[in-house]
């Protein structure tokens, strides 16, 4: 009795588990499903998961009438260069704040904890007087540089560098090494975790920033993917619903952050992989 009653409850709990997946999963089978759809099926059955006629005439409007091939371009360009910046400059940044003694290290990490806890539109404003200040308002370089520094990366990594066992950075001091050789060579290999899940946090962060593009530039060239579904979705670009062709761009848009996560996933932050046996 005991037995089936166990079972019981575990046929229960997979019941609810399976039920919340079906809520959290059903808007996204609606995406990919009503991309597929004609406009005319996707207005009168528009929670159906499942067009009645399957039609890629969503897709082919969206690469043929739309500057979407040039949102995406963008979007790789900066999302790429963005990701390099924050895993060198925020790893670099988080391993002076654990390693190295200067003066200002406390205040400065003090600094650090405070900008993460300001939210981030109340800094689009000081954001753009500064971009427009130093000329680079409506370029790559206003779009790139002020996103190469994360605040949450460099304190990530300061957090994992102080993980690391410090006889391992002595080891190589006495072999010659400087700090930065110690830095590149020797510490950073070993917080690899750490450093996926920034690219992880930076790749995620940046193809789907919205905000900080829209101060930064206007010019149609430099127009991101984010922003070019925004104009989708907000009617611009189109006349009625459109609800297929919305859809194939925000789930062409999911795609790749997709991609980067799963291809990720299993190392992600692990403190244990950095453990060194002494």
């Amino acid at each position: 009795m005991n037995s089936v009653t166990r079972g019981l409850r575990k046929g229960g709990l997979y019941l609810i588990l399976l039920l919340i997946a079906v809520v959290y999963i059903w808007p996204f089978l609606v995406q990919v499903g009503t991309s597929f759809k004609t406009d005319a099926e996707a207005s009168s059955s528009s929670i159906s998961p499942l067009p009645l006629t399957w039609s890629t005439d969503a897709y082919q409007r969206l690469f043929e009438n739309s500057d979407f091939p040039l949102w995406f371009t963008n979007s790789v360009v900066v999302t790429l260069l963005v990701t390099l910046g924050r895993v060198f400059f925020d790893s670099l940044a988080g391993y002076a704040l654990a390693r190295l003694s200067f003066r200002g290290r406390g205040v400065m990490f003090a600094g650090l904890v405070a900008v993460m806890a300001v939210p981030g539109v109340v800094q689009l404003i000081p954001k753009f007087l500064v971009i427009n200040q130093l000329g680079l308002y409506d370029s790559y370089a206003g779009m790139i540089v002020p996103l190469l520094v994360d605040a949450a990366g460099i304190f990530i990594m300061k957090n994992f560098f102080e993980s690391i066992p410090s006889s391992i950075e002595e080891q190589a001091r006495i072999d010659g090494a400087g700090s930065f050789r110690t830095f590149w060579s020797v510490v950073l290999p070993m917080a690899r975790p750490a450093v996926i899940t920034i690219v992880i946090m930076s790749f995620q962060g940046s193809w789907n920033e919205l905000s900080h593009f829209i101060i930064s530039a206007q010019s149609p060239e430099l127009t991101t993917l984010a922003k070019g579904v925004a104009s989708l979705a907000s009617g611009q670009l189109s006349q009625g619903s459109q609800f297929p062709l919305k859809l194939a761009a925000a789930l062409l848009m999911t795609v790749p952050v997709a991609l980067v996560f799963l291809l990720f996933q299993r190392r992600i932050l692990n403190n244990s992989e950095g453990a060194v046996k002494e």
